[in-house]
């Protein structure tokens, strides 16, 4: 059995050379190969291109090595989390090229298995699906993703064996595996090193024949940033807000396997009890999920894609985000509950960008769209200037086209059947006249 060269951090960070293409693993706050990325943020390496799913997110690595100014390149599907990325990006400093959480998984594993790219419905007829490549497969529009490959990989494991095999921890391994499949030189940060033998192999999540070298880095709750710790006390929610979340949850039957957006969605998840049957998905890489523990964090519990520390239920189960994103793309999510920014009268659905908003990151919202058996979008009625969001052509850039079956606010719930917009119901304390007011959309009354 080999032998995997153990080097420090500083050594690692050594190997990485001008103008490189790195991938950084992890998913908000866990995962992060937060040793590898600070160390290589002290050396002098420039003009580097950078995959990862949050890239920029402050407080790690791939935060200083954009305010370094080292990237030359972002590849990622969310930078939001980061005012400066954005900035560097609206200016031009920053190359960015976005792409959707599951098809930046897919790519990355594409790149690990030799394949050339993949044709998905996700991004199709949207902004972010740009110049590539569109067929038409099995009816619907599909849109070219090439693989990903990179020099340098830093991924993060919980264990290694001396020989390079690695095991990781609950919902840790998000963008890791594929990651450490899909480089030439792969360097993996693990929180102990065992000698080979004692991980047992029906446990080994990367095989070592994929792994360079080791660097033994203990985390700690600093390094964890928000996912440190569940205290901060209950959220203020308005009536108007929980109105809208029991509603959702009243579409929900025993059974159904359901991923819920930020915004309005995250309250759905407060009035799941474990006796409903409600199995809930996350897609950083988990499937059972529980309700937040009353104390503790990311070093005790799993945590979910809001960066949420959370608990699992018996018979949850943790996987990595090729295999989230596969559970979506092929249908075995039962429902997707997401926040809308605009929904209109041909059921297209933008949730995802403002323009002139420091806003730069579409996360998993379009595969997730495309991908759901039904689509539930909780969203404010108005704009803050009165404007309408159920609108007669969304002008915002699009989501996903024509993927929307229900549209519930603090007014009034829609839904949509044979193409028309339907009034279904009006919710508490909402009258005809005011819905009427406030939706430019064509619908017809059906209560």
């Amino acid at each position: 059995m080999k032998q995997v060269p153990i080097i420090s951090a500083a050594e690692a960070a050594a190997l990485v050379k001008d103008g490189d293409v790195i991938m950084g693993g992890g998913f908000g706050m866990t995962g992060n190969p937060v040793h590898l990325l600070h160390a290589l943020a002290e050396t002098g390496v420039r003009d580097l291109t950078f995959i990862g799913n949050n890239v920029g997110e402050p407080g790690l690595g791939g935060g200083r090595l954009l305010r370094n100014g080292q990237i030359k390149k972002a590849i990622g599907s969310f930078f939001t989390s980061n005012p400066e990325a954005v900035q560097a990006a609206q200016s031009g400093a920053l190359e960015v090229q976005l792409i959707p959480q599951g098809s930046l998984a897919e790519a990355i594993r594409a790149g690990g298995a030799g394949i050339g790219g993949f044709y998905t419905p996700t991004a199709a007829g949207t902004t972010v699906a740009g110049d590539a490549d569109v067929k038409i497969i099995n009816g619907k529009p599909q849109v070219f993703v090439p693989a990903l490959r990179a020099d340098v990989a830093f991924v993060r494991a919980w264990m290694a064996d001396t020989a390079g095999n690695l095991v990781y921890r609950m919902t840790e391994q998000n963008f890791n595996r594929a990651m450490a499949t899909a480089a030439d030189l792969v360097i993996a940060e693990v929180e102990q090193i065992v000698p080979v033998g004692e991980l047992d192999p029906n446990h080994i999540h990367t095989p070592g024949c994929y792994v360079d070298y080791l660097v033994e880095a203990h985390v700690t709750a600093e390094d964890l940033g928000s996912s440190a710790s569940v205290k901060g006390g209950a959220r203020k929610v308005s009536e108007a807000r929980m109105n809208m979340a029991r509603r959702a949850f009243a579409e929900l039957k025993r059974g159904d396997v359901v991923n819920l957006g930020i915004g309005i969605p995250t309250l759905v998840a407060d009035l799941i009890r474990p006796e409903d049957g409600i199995i809930l998905h996350t897609e950083n890489g988990m499937l059972g999920v529980g309700p937040a523990p009353e104390e503790g964090g990311a070093l005790d519990y799993p945590v979910n894609a809001g960066k949420i520390p959370v608990t699992a239920l018996p018979g949850a189960s943790y996987f990595d985000s090729t295999d989230s994103f596969a559970m979506i793309r092929g249908g075995h999510i039962d429902v997707a509950i997401m926040g809308g920014l605009e929904v209109d009268e041909q059921a297209n659905l933008a949730n995802w960008a403002v323009p002139g908003q420091p806003l730069l990151g579409v996360g998993g919202a379009m595969d997730l769209a495309v991908g759901a058996k039904r689509l539930i979008i909780t969203m404010q009625h108005t704009n803050p200037d009165g404007s309408a969001k159920i609108v007669p052509r969304c002008t915002l850039p699009l989501t996903a086209a024509g993927v929307v079956d229900l549209v519930i606010t603090e007014l009034a719930v829609f839904a949509f059947e044979a193409r028309q917009l339907i009034l279904r119901e009006l919710m508490p304390g909402a009258t005809l006249d005011e819905v009427r007011a406030k939706t430019t959309a064509h619908f017809v009354e059906r209560m």
